[in-house]
C-alpha cells in the first residue's frame, strides 16, 4: 500500500469570491431564462405540438388568462366531452389569491 501526500489548499477570500460570483451568474442566467418572453405564434405552435402528442389520450391543453391576476393557467380538457379534467393551478386558488392580495393591498399596477 502506497501512501501519498495529500495537500489541502485553503480557500481564501478570492476563491470564495469566485464561487460567489459563479453562483450569482448562474442565478442571473436562470432569472433571464424565466423572464424570457415568447411570441404568441411560438406559444401556439408549442401548444399545438403538445395537443398532437396528447391526441391518443383524448385530452388537450388550453391556456386561460386569469382576469384579475393577468396570469395564465392551464386546463386539461377531455376532447370527447369538452369537460375540464384538471386546472394547473386551479382557478379557485387563483381567485382566492387575487381576493387576498386585493384585500391586503398587494395588487400594484406595475412591476418594478
Amino acid at each position: 500500500m502506497e501512501l501519498r501526500d495529500i495537500s489541502i489548499t485553503p480557500i481564501g477570500p478570492t476563491k470564495l469570491n469566485e464561487i460567489n460570483n459563479s453562483e450569482m451568474n448562474m442565478k442571473i442566467e436562470k432569472r433571464e431564462l424565466v423572464e424570457r418572453t415568447f411570441s404568441k405564434d411560438t406559444i401556439a405552435h408549442h401548444i399545438n405540438t403538445l395537443n398532437t402528442y396528447l391526441e391518443p389520450t383524448k385530452t388537450s391543453l388550453k391556456f386561460q388568462l386569469h382576469d384579475k391576476l393577468n396570469e395564465y393557467y392551464v386546463q386539461i380538457i377531455d376532447t370527447q366531452t369538452d369537460e375540464v379534467i384538471k386546472e394547473i393551478p386551479s382557478k379557485k386558488f387563483l381567485d382566492r389569491y387575487a381576493a387576498t392580495t386585493e384585500l391586503l393591498g398587494f395588487m400594484v399596477d406595475q412591476k418594478i
